[in-house]
């Protein structure tokens, strides 16, 4: 019987710890670090929200679904961890004291947590055991209070690169879009600056959405803006000037396609998205097909944007730089249900309509 009660002690005991180290995870320690407890509540609420996703009719419903999911999620991750917590903690008052019922130690463990007084005993192990539940139930909230304002900060550095996309790539953003205007405003030189700033907001994304990975699913103010779509049309508009555009070398464009799809990357592995870290074109296929590319040089060209001639290498230049983030962009916008956008989000809708038509 004894080895019983030590048994459940250590149980409560190692729900307790599992579920600090879960919090620290999540809000504390400043990297990607996984949880499983974390990912539980995460994954079940998708599967909800994914549910919920098959009456939605239309994308602006999905959107207005899918809106609530991250909020949602951080708002359950308090009472999540403070009931289990509750929990493991009851394992120990009942296991300490066989005179207490389960009942009665479930009662005394929600009392000290929540610090509300009402029910306690006169044994020394349960007092100094409620101290400590009830520092741990005052932490948790404190850790939720402070990572909010963190995470809208970063949500809205995020979300002010991707505003300002729309005056340069339109709505939705594209990148042929953003080369044609550029040349109208015969500012094809300027993009350096464009390359730069977006380089450092690839750096803030690997870092935040991966340290604080609920900001993969906080969607834009505007329902047609997403921080995925963004990234794919400046990495496909960088893989253009650089593979088709007849116009001097940049090599800022470079180091954003870098940034950008390390950044992909990174965010993909966090969600344990398998990719090739090492592709080669043409051996390995890209989403984009030969003559949707054509089609974007015809339309490049007949905005008179100087355009090399050797479209064969070009095809191979744009493919070489495309291969390095196809799948994991294609991925993201899939997770995160992203709005239509050329060349991101279409792929997976261009894959239904295949299949459609086969059948």
């Amino acid at each position: 019987m004894i080895l019983v009660h030590i048994a459940i002690f250590l149980l409560g005991l190692y729900i307790v710890i599992r579920t600090l180290i879960a919090a620290l995870r999540t809000f504390v320690l400043a990297r990607g670090a996984r949880d499983r407890l974390t990912n539980w509540l995460f994954v079940a609420l998708r599967a909800l929200f994914n549910f919920a996703l098959r009456f939605a009719k239309t994308y602006q419903q999905r959107d207005q679904v899918m809106a609530f999911y991250a909020p949602v999620a951080l708002l359950l991750l308090l009472p999540y961890w403070l009931v289990l917590t509750a929990f493991g903690y009851g394992m120990m008052y009942w296991a300490t004291d066989t005179s207490v019922s389960w009942s009665d130690s479930v009662v005394l463990s929600g009392s000290s947590l929540l610090t509300l007084g009402f029910a306690r005993d006169s044994h020394l192990l349960h007092d100094l055991l409620a101290f400590s539940e009830a520092t741990i139930g005052l932490l948790l909230v404190a850790l939720l209070i402070a990572y909010l304002p963190t995470m809208y900060a970063a949500f809205s550095r995020r979300e002010l690169q991707v505003t300002l996309l729309e005056v340069r790539a339109g709505s939705p953003p594209s990148a042929i879009e953003m080369i044609a205007r550029f040349h109208r405003i015969h500012r094809l030189e300027t993009m350096h600056d464009l390359w730069e700033t977006w380089e450092g907001w690839f750096a803030e994304i690997e870092e935040s959405h991966t340290s604080l990975a609920a900001l993969v699913f906080w969607r834009s103010p505007q329902p047609d803006h997403s921080w995925i779509t963004a990234a794919g049309a400046v990495l496909d508009a960088a893989a253009l000037m650089r593979s088709v555009v007849d116009a001097p070398q940049d090599r800022q464009a470079d180091l954003c396609l870098r940034a950008g799809y390390l950044a992909l990357r990174r965010v993909a592995d966090y969600f344990m998205v398998s990719y090739n870290d090492a592709p080669q074109f043409p051996v390995d296929p890209i989403s984009i097909s030969r003559e949707e590319f054509e089609e974007a040089c015809e339309k490049l060209e007949g905005q008179g944007v100087p355009m090399k001639q050797d479209r064969d290498q070009a095809w191979l230049d744009f493919g070489g730089w495309r291969v390095n983030y196809d799948t994991v962009l294609l991925a993201l916008c899939r997770l995160t249900v992203a709005p239509y956008a050329p060349w991101s989000s279409d792929r997976s809708l261009l894959v239904k309509m295949r299949k459609v038509a086969k059948a």
